[in-house]
């Protein structure tokens, strides 16, 4: 990947004429940016005057001599911003990456720019050296950059660029994150190609990252392509147990996330395996609906044929097994096949019986409350019960609270 330098960092990188300012003549200008004019003291003008002859010259092999004559009379901000100046140009004409940090390091520490400008001037060779290839001293760079200012979600994101260049992905996902968080704060929304490239970065480092970053772009950018790719990434990271992939894959329908046989082939066969065979056959149904499920294929045979041979619960099969007073685990299952014959409400009714009971799971009666009330468009106690699970599923309810705060 090649950085761009923006026109102000280039205009930073161009050195201006020291002894055309100390003449008063006008300074040679970049693009949209003036070259600040200089100063000279009495004492060093004439050093480094011959040290921008020799420099303009070319002459090289003198301008060790001449620099560091230059260096032992400069007393001013002027006098040092000058010579790094002129240290820089050599630099970039010798094409001297080690001398152009120096020149920079000068520069910035001459006390002639103010910190945003020294920023800058990191910034403008950190990508000077990673475009060459010479990843260690970018990253070097970019982070003297971010320590002077450490708001720059520019530098953050070139940061983690070079630290991906040398393998370190982990990190480079850190600082993708830390220019994300910058960008939200200042109540701006992140480009979604840094999001992307972000959580990217992180999955492919199988960082735990990537799940927040995933849910922050779900969060920026709510479609099917985010919502899928995004609980691809924590199923594939997590590996949640029935319950949670259930979870996960309702949470797929209601986003519109679902687009693969397979999606509706195991949203299926885990509703099945819990015994709730009308979310099961209601799954099978949507996807023939969708033209996604084909019922005679091989992939859906059994599945379909097994669901045939299969009681479904009615309502009334419900009410009478809630009134035989249940296990507090049986009662919740009453609760999801509420859910699957989509009477949410009487299945979040259910789930706050669960509550009640001694030794109920309330991690899941919290997340199945919370998902059944989103489902029913109650916003206010879907955000309460989704806020309450903690532990193992707390990222799952996470998740649905993102949904819920976007449509219920």
């Amino acid at each position: 990947m090649k950085l761009i330098i923006t026109t102000a960092a280039l205009a930073l990188l161009a050195v201006s004429n020291p002894a055309a300012a100390q003449s008063n003549a006008q300074p040679a200008q970049q693009p949209e940016q003036k070259a600040p004019t200089v100063k000279l003291s009495g004492k060093a003008q004439k050093a480094i005057v011959e040290l921008q002859t020799a420099v303009n010259k070319q002459d090289y092999a003198s301008v060790p001599a001449k620099l560091a004559a230059a260096q032992a009379v400069a007393s001013t901000p002027d006098d040092k911003y000058a010579i790094g100046q002129l240290q820089l140009k050599m630099a970039l004409a010798q094409k001297d990456y080690a001398a152009m940090g120096t020149a920079v390091d000068t520069i910035a520490n001459s006390g002639f720019v103010d910190a945003a400008t020294g920023s800058k001037l990191y910034a403008s060779l950190g990508t000077t050296l990673y475009n060459a290839k010479q990843f260690a001293p970018a990253t070097a760079a970019f982070q003297k950059a971010v320590t002077i200012d450490p708001k720059n979600v520019e530098v953050y994101t070139l940061l983690g660029e070079s630290k991906f260049a040398q393998g370190q992905k982990a990190e480079a996902a850190t600082d993708f994150q830390r220019a994300i968080q910058l960008r939200t704060a200042s109540g701006q929304k992140p480009d979604e190609a840094l999001l992307k490239r972000a959580v990217s970065v992180a999955y492919d480092a199988q960082s735990p990252l990537a799940v927040e970053l995933a849910r922050d772009w779900v969060t920026a950018y709510p479609n099917a392509e985010s919502w899928r790719n995004s609980i691809a990434i924590y199923r594939n990271l997590k590996h949640p147990d029935v319950e949670g992939t259930l979870d996960l894959f309702r949470l797929m329908q209601v986003t519109g996330a679902m687009n693969t046989s397979g999606d509706y082939a195991l949203f299926a066969e885990s509703a099945a395996d819990q015994a709730n065979f009308n979310e099961a056959q209601a799954v099978i149904d949507a996807g023939i609906a969708a033209k996604v499920v084909d019922p005679s294929s091989a992939q859906f045979r059994d599945i379909v044929n097994g669901l045939k041979s299969k009681q479904k619960a009615t309502a009334a099969d419900l009410e009478a097994a809630a009134k035989m007073s249940p296990s507090p685990m049986n009662l919740l299952r009453i609760g999801d096949r509420y859910y699957g014959m989509g009477d949410y409400a009487k299945a979040a009714d259910i789930y706050r019986q669960v509550m009640t009971k001694p030794g109920a799971d309330k991690e899941i009666a919290n997340l199945h409350l919370g998902i059944a009330l989103a489902r029913s468009g109650d916003k206010a106690g879907a955000t309460a019960a989704l806020n309450a699970v903690t532990g193992g599923r707390a990222d799952i309810a996470k998740y649905w609270l993102i949904y819920v705060q976007q449509h219920a």
